[in-house]
């Protein structure tokens, strides 16, 4: 439930549309449901401004299944973040809108799209082979309410496809940039742009990238006083503080 479906429910009551025993029915689960194995914070959305995520990792088909289909009934949008196709097909009979991103390994159910962003969001990436972290943002922070624009391919080893693309990223309001190796596109972006850079490092790289470790020191040292980092492989993480940034 979110700031707009409970305001729509407490107009409910007061019109006499709901009686406050149905009301206080629909909210009984606030702040949380618990199922066992997992207690689901259907407060999140009105706290936060999206429905509680699923990690699939490390979670049953069975698990996913059934959190999934408690938390859509009482919330319009879900992502779950590092799952498979196999799991995506378990849902999609009882979910038919469902999508499958199979390069970041995300699924979606996307029915409410209420623009809630201020301005564009673009999501960029070093190299192709980055974009399944930049997917992995961009799909976050559409399903948060955004217009995202994806740049890919634009790393420094050929920094005339950055400038290239400066209208672009001047143009938007918030900037994900996933780049993995020495990790130096944030700095790069954050020398042209006047907005936030959310710099996300990726594993991508040889034996001294130390699997992203390089690009995370990388871009904590960042010159580019513009530029703050997530985790790395965090493209989730990444897509969701840029949408945040969007709503101020």
């Amino acid at each position: 439930m979110d700031s707009d479906q409970l305001r729509g429910l407490l107009e409910s009551v007061r019109s006499g549309a709901i009686d406050v025993d149905s009301a206080l029915d629909r909210v009984r689960h606030l702040p949380f449901e618990d199922l066992g194995y997992a207690k689901l914070d259907h407060h999140r959305s009105l706290r936060h401004g999206l429905t509680e995520v699923i990690f699939g990792q490390g979670k049953t088909p069975e698990q996913v299944e059934a959190i999934a289909e408690r938390l859509l009934a009482k919330s319009q949008n879900l992502l779950i973040t590092r799952t498979d196709s196999a799991v995506a097909e378990r849902l999609r009979p009882s979910f038919p809108e469902l999508e499958y991103f199979p390069l970041s390994r995300a699924a979606r159910v996307w029915r409410d799209r209420t623009a809630r962003g201020k301005g564009k969001l673009a999501v960029v990436c070093a190299g192709t082979s980055d974009i399944p972290v930049a997917e992995e943002a961009q799909v976050t922070a559409e399903i948060m309410g955004n217009d995202v624009e994806a740049i890919h391919d634009i790393g420094v080893a050929g920094i005339h496809r950055l400038i290239a693309h400066s209208e672009r990223l001047i143009a938007a309001r918030v900037v994900v940039v996933v780049a993995g190796m020495e990790g130096a596109l944030p700095s790069a972006v954050g020398g042209i742009v006047s907005v936030p850079v959310i710099a996300v490092p990726t594993s991508v790289g040889y034996g001294a990238s130390f699997n992203g470790l390089a690009a995370l020191l990388g871009m904590l040292n960042s010159c580019a006083s513009n530029v703050t980092v997530v985790n790395i492989d965090n493209g989730f993480g990444g897509g969701y503080v840029a949408s945040l940034i969007n709503r101020l």
